[in-house]
C-alpha cells in the first residue's frame, strides 16, 4: 500500500497539482489613513520554459484584474528560451507600473539536483552552469515600464500615495549589496520633497539578514520568493524545506517579520514554477497573490 499510495503521489503532484495555478487574495493594512486602497499582483518563481503554454496563458489572464502595481521577485528564467514564455505571459501588463529583482536562475540554467541534499540545508551553486541572457530579459522588463531595484531604490507615486521600494539582488547566490543598497537609499532621503507614505523592501530569497535590514531601513511592507512554499509539503504539516534560513512556517503567504523593536509584513510568494528537472508540486498549488492594500 506504501508503494500505491507513493505512486499516486508522485503522479498527481507531476500531473496535475504542478498545473493547479491558483490566486492566492489577502489585505494588508499599510497605507496611511485615507489613502485609496491598491491592489498589488506579486509574482514569482514562473521558471519559463518556451513549451509552458498552459502556464503562459494562465498569467496572460491576470491583466484582466487591472492591478494597480505588478512586484516581481526573481527566477523568471527557467530554460535558456524562456524569454520567450516570458513575453507570451507578460505583454499583456505592459503599461502597468512594476518592480523587480533577480534570482539566481535568471542567470543560471537549471542542472538535475539530488532533492534530498535540500535537507542539508541551502543549495550550493552548481559546477559550470549555463549563462542565461539576462540583459534581455532586463530589456523586456524595463520596456513594459518596470523599474529595477537590484540593490536601488526608487520612488512612486500610486494611487496618490508616495511609495519608497527599495531592494537587492539575489541574496541565494550572494549578489545582494546591502552597501549600494543603503547608498540608493540615502539618494532618496535627499531628493525626497515629503515623507514617504509607505516603505516596501523588495528581494528573491528571504533570508534572514536581508529581511532584518529591510526592516531597519523603515519597511513597511516586504516581497520575497524562492522557497516555492516548500514545493513538496506534508498536509497538516507544511514545507519541510526552505532552500535559504527563513523559519519553515514562513516558507509562505502572508506573516509579520519581527526585527528588535521593529516590524513589517512579508509575502512569500509559493511560485508559479519549477525546475524543468523537478516537475512535481505535493500539498503546495503554484500561486500568484493580489494583495490589496487598505489604511492602516
Amino acid at each position: 500500500m506504501t508503494v500505491v499510495a507513493g505512486a499516486a503521489a508522485l503522479a498527481w503532484g507531476s500531473l496535475v497539482e504542478r498545473t493547479q495555478f491558483t490566486l492566492r487574495e489577502v489585505d494588508v493594512p499599510v497605507l496611511p489613513a485615507g489613502a485609496p486602497p491598491l491592489r498589488v499582483l506579486h509574482l514569482s518563481d514562473l521558471h519559463m520554459a518556451p513549451w509552458q503554454r498552459e502556464k503562459q496563458a494562465w498569467v496572460r489572464a491576470l491583466a484582466g484584474l487591472r492591478p494597480d502595481l505588478i512586484v516581481s521577485t526573481g527566477d523568471s528564467l527557467g530554460h535558456p528560451d524562456g524569454i520567450e514564455g516570458i513575453r507570451a505571459a507578460f505583454d499583456r501588463f505592459g503599461g502597468i507600473p512594476g518592480v523587480f529583482v533577480w534570482g539566481s536562475n535568471d542567470y543560471f540554467g537549471p542542472q538535475p539536483k539530488n532533492p534530498l541534499l535540500y535537507f542539508r540545508g541551502a543549495s550550493a551553486a552548481p559546477a559550470n552552469p549555463a549563462r542565461l541572457d539576462i540583459s534581455a530579459l532586463g530589456s523586456y522588463f524595463t520596456s513594459l515600464g518596470w523599474t529595477d531595484l537590484n540593490n536601488s531604490a526608487a520612488i512612486l507615486e500610486l494611487g496618490g500615495t508616495s511609495i519608497d521600494f527599495f531592494g537587492v539582488d539575489d541574496p541565494h547566490r550572494g549578489f545582494d549589496r546591502l552597501d549600494l543598497l543603503a547608498a540608493a537609499v540615502d539618494d532618496l532621503d535627499e531628493s525626497r520633497a515629503s515623507a514617504p507614505g509607505l516603505s516596501v523592501g523588495v528581494a528573491h530569497a528571504p533570508y534572514r539578514r536581508i529581511l532584518d535590514s529591510f526592516v531597519a531601513r523603515g519597511a513597511d511592507l516586504m516581497f520575497a520568493g524562492h522557497t516555492h512554499g516548500g514545493q513538496v509539503c506534508v498536509p497538516g504539516f507544511g514545507a519541510l524545506v526552505t532552500n535559504c534560513d527563513i523559519p519553515r512556517e514562513q516558507a509562505s503567504g502572508l506573516s509579520v517579520w519581527n526585527a528588535g523593536r521593529r516590524a513589517a509584513w512579508l509575502n512569500v510568494s509559493a511560485g508559479l514554477g519549477t525546475s524543468i528537472y523537478a516537475p512535481i508540486r505535493f500539498a503546495c498549488p503554484p500561486e500568484a497573490t493580489l494583495l490589496t492594500l487598505t489604511p492602516r
